[in-house]
């Protein structure tokens, strides 16, 4: 009935000294934690991930959202559970649709991290983050954590619901 906790922005697409990531592009556990250490901040357990592509930027930037609902995109590689299934996350969230690289590194099973982190790990994943106002945020003071508040709307049988997310730094 509640997501309310530390959060911490991994900007992927600063790390990595572009203002987005390309298409398909896919986020690995090795970025993951290269952008921890540049960012000067530790991921631990029951933290809430955000994890910034620069998609909706780009979009933005392009003036047109094409296939951002539903087409490729870039996204988090099957080798970052081990990043956060180690670290006991409570949840991942990122600017993306769907969360994972797209098209999906396992030709055969539609969304496979979505199987390892949600039903076999527990975490709770999030899509469709506006992240850009918190990334300028975070690197003009240089602080990547923050409280996280998501409180989800209270749908009887409901295994998503949107949220109004706040980042309270």
């Amino acid at each position: 009935d509640k997501v309310v906790g530390r959060g911490v922005l991994l900007d992927i697409a600063r790390y990595k000294g572009k203002p987005w990531l390309e298409t398909s592009e896919p986020i690995h556990k090795e970025d993951l934690e290269g952008c921890a250490a540049k960012q000067h901040v530790e991921v631990g357990e029951g933290d809430i991930v955000l994890v910034r592509t620069g998609q909706i930027a780009e979009v933005r930037a392009r003036g047109a959202w094409g296939e951002y609902a539903g087409g490729p995109a870039p996204g988090l590689a099957i080798s970052s559970a081990a990043f956060f299934c180690q670290r006991r996350v409570a949840a991942v969230a990122t600017d993306t649709w769907g969360t994972e690289v797209l098209p999906n590194e396992i030709p055969d099973v539609f969304q496979p991290l979505h199987i390892i982190l949600l039903v076999n790990a527990g975490i709770t994943l999030g899509e469709i983050f506006d992240l850009e106002a918190l990334a300028e945020d975070c690197a003009a003071d240089g602080t990547y954590e923050f409280l996280f508040v998501g409180p989800p709307l209270p749908i009887t049988g409901a295994v998503g619901s949107p949220i109004n997310p706040q980042a309270i730094k």
